[in-house]
C-alpha cells in the first residue's frame, strides 16, 4: 500500500492520548454541531432532503437523524447528519492551503455509532464521539495544510470523505488492512468539481455536498468489510495514479505528525453564519452600523481590505441569484450587516434579498488585497483571518479604519467565545424544543462528567423527536407512457 495510506491508518488505529484542551474544544464542536443541525431544520430547502429514500419505509435497527423521528441505515443517516451540520454554514472552520468544515464528519460518525450501538454490537460513548472527532479532524486539517485542490478546481468535501472513511472503518471493527483499503478506494473516487461554490453556478449542493461525502465514505466503508479489495498504488500509480491525474503529478504531503492540532487550533462561527474569510469584515462592519447607522444615506464609498482567499472565493459583483449565492458573497454579507447591525441565516432569504439599500450599498464598496493580510492568514504562529473596513462619506468626512485580525471564533479568543458558543446552542435548539427540552440538553453539555459517559444512542435519543413530523422529503413520481 502507498505511504499515506500507513500513515493514516496507523494513526486512526493507535492513537488515543488526546490532550484535555482537545477533549474540551471537541464538546464545543459536538455541541455546536448539534444546535447547527437543529437550527437547519427550520429551511424547506434543506428538509426536503431528509428522510428514507422510498417515503414510509421503515427499519427495525437504524441510526437516528437528529431533530426528527426518522431511523435510518446508516448510510443515508450520514447523509442527513451531515447535510444538517453543514447546510447553513454555520458550523466550525479550518483555514489552510485548503479549507473546510471538520464537524461535516459528525454525519459518518454519529450514525455509524449510533447504528452499531442499537445493533448491540458496540457500546460506544459520547467520549468515543470525541476522539473520533479529534482523529477525522486532524486528517482532513493536516491533510489541509500543503494540498489545495480548490486551485486545482476540486472542491474541499474530498477530504471529508477521506478522513470520514478512515474513522467509519475503524468505528465498524475494520483491521489496519481494511482501513487501507477503503482509503484506496476514496481517493479511487476523486474530489468533485468546485463548479457549484462560484458565480454562475453557485447553488445548494454546496450545502449538502459534505452529507454527500459523509454518506460515501460510510458506503464505502461497508463495502470494504464486504470484501472488497484495496488498490495498493491508488495513489503512486504512473498515468492513473491519483497523483497523476488529479494533482497534476505532485504528491500529497504530510506535513507534521498526526495527533491533535486541528482541533485544538479548530475555527467556530460564533455570532455570524458567514463564510469564515467574512467573519472579521462582518465585525467590521456591526462595529461601524453601531456608530454610523444614521449616516448610512450619505456613504461615498467603502473600502474593503481583505486577504487573497477573500477574494478569490467571496468578491462579488453582479447578480446574486440565490442563498448559497448570497452567502459567499462579502459585498452581501457587509451590507447587511451595516443595514441592520447583525447578520443572520435567515437574512440570505429574507426582505434583504430585494432591498434595494443592499445593492446600492454594494456598488459603493471596493475589494482590495491587503498584502499583510494574505501573509498572517499563512503564517502558521498567527493564522489570522484578518479584514479591515473603513467608510467615506460624501461630506468630505470618514469613518476610522476598524481592523479586526482574529475572528471571535479563532483560538486566540476561545475564552471570551465560549460563552457564546453555549449561547448559541441553546438559541439554536429553542428552534425546535420547548424551553424546558432547551435547558436540559444545555445543562448536558455543561456536566462534562455525565456527556462522556452517555451512551451514543442515549444522546441521539436525547435530540429526536418522537411525534412524526410531515413527509420532509419529495415522493418519486413515475413519468407514464413513451
Amino acid at each position: 500500500m502507498d505511504a499515506l495510506f500507513h500513515t493514516i491508518t496507523d494513526y486512526v488505529f493507535s492513537y488515543d492520548s488526546p490532550t484535555a484542551s482537545a477533549m474540551e474544544t471537541a464538546r464545543l464542536s459536538l455541541m455546536d454541531g448539534i444546535g447547527c443541525a437543529i437550527l437547519a431544520l427550520q429551511y424547506p430547502a434543506c428538509t426536503a432532503l431528509l428522510g428514507p429514500v422510498v417515503p414510509g419505509t421503515m427499519l427495525p435497527v437504524g441510526a437516528r437523524v437528529l431533530g426528527t423521528s426518522f431511523v435510518l441505515d446508516p448510510i443515508l443517516a450520514a447523509f442527513n447528519i451531515g447535510t444538517l451540520v453543514r447546510w447553513l454554514d454555520f458550523n466550525d472552520t479550518w483555514l489552510a492551503a485548503e479549507w473546510g468544515h471538520p464537524s461535516d464528519n459528525l454525519g459518518a460518525i454519529l450514525a455509524v455509532m449510533d447504528y452499531l450501538n442499537r445493533a448491540g454490537q458496540r457500546t460506544f460513548q459520547v467520549k468515543d464521539i470525541l476522539l473520533a472527532m479529534i482523529k477525522a479532524y486532524e486528517i482532513q486539517g493536516i491533510l489541509a495544510l500543503e494540498n489545495s485542490f480548490n486551485r486545482l478546481g476540486f472542491d474541499h468535501v474530498i477530504l471529508v470523505k477521506i478522513a470520514s472513511t478512515a474513522v467509519a472503518m475503524q468505528l465498524l471493527g475494520g483491521s489496519r488492512d481494511h482501513i487501507a483499503a477503503a482509503l484506496s478506494q476514496a481517493f479511487l473516487d476523486g474530489p468533485a468539481l468546485r463548479t457549484y461554490r462560484h458565480t454562475p453556478n453557485t447553488g445548494s449542493r454546496k450545502s449538502w455536498a459534505a452529507g454527500d461525502a459523509t454518506s460515501r465514505a460510510v458506503r464505502l466503508a461497508w463495502l470494504t468489510l464486504q470484501g472488497q479489495q484495496g488498490y495498493a498504488s491508488a495513489l503512486t500509480a504512473k498515468r492513473w495514479g491519483f497523483n497523476e491525474v488529479i494533482m497534476k503529478g505532485d504528491s500529497l504531503k504530510i506535513t507534521r505528525p498526526l495527533g491533535c492540532y486541528v482541533m485544538e487550533h479548530i475555527l467556530f462561527k460564533v455570532a455570524y453564519p458567514a463564510e469564515f474569510h467574512a467573519q472579521t469584515a462582518v465585525e467590521c462592519a456591526v462595529t461601524l452600523h453601531g456608530l454610523y447607522q444614521n449616516k448610512l444615506d450619505a456613504i461615498e464609498k467603502i473600502i474593503l481590505s481583505t486577504h487573497e482567499s477573500a477574494m478569490r472565493i467571496i468578491d462579488k459583483t453582479g447578480p446574486l441569484y440565490n442563498a448559497a449565492d448570497r452567502d459567499h458573497c462579502l459585498q452581501y454579507m457587509v451590507a447587511v450587516a451595516l443595514l441592520q447591525g447583525d447578520l443572520k441565516a435567515v437574512d440570505y432569504e429574507n426582505h434583504y434579498t430585494t432591498d434595494a439599500r443592499v445593492d446600492a450599498l454594494r456598488a459603493k464598496m471596493v475589494v482590495i488585497e491587503e498584502s499583510t493580510f494574505s501573509k498572517d492568514y499563512l503564517d502558521p504562529d498567527k493564522r489570522s483571518i484578518a479584514n479591515s473596513m473603513q467608510i467615506f462619506f460624501t461630506d468630505g468626512t470618514a469613518s476610522e479604519k476598524i481592523v479586526v485580525e482574529y475572528p471571535i471564533g479563532h483560538k486566540r479568543r476561545r475564552v471570551e467565545a465560549t460563552p457564546l458558543l453555549y449561547q448559541k446552542y441553546q438559541n439554536n435548539l429553542a428552534t425546535l424544543f420547548p424551553a424546558d427540552k432547551v435547558n436540559q440538553l444545555l445543562a448536558l453539555f455543561q456536566d462534562h462528567a455525565r456527556l462522556d459517559q452517555l451512551p451514543v444512542d442515549g444522546l441521539m435519543d436525547a435530540f429526536s423527536v418522537t411525534e412524526p413530523r410531515p413527509r420532509l422529503g419529495p415522493v418519486w413520481h413515475v413519468r407514464q407512457g413513451g
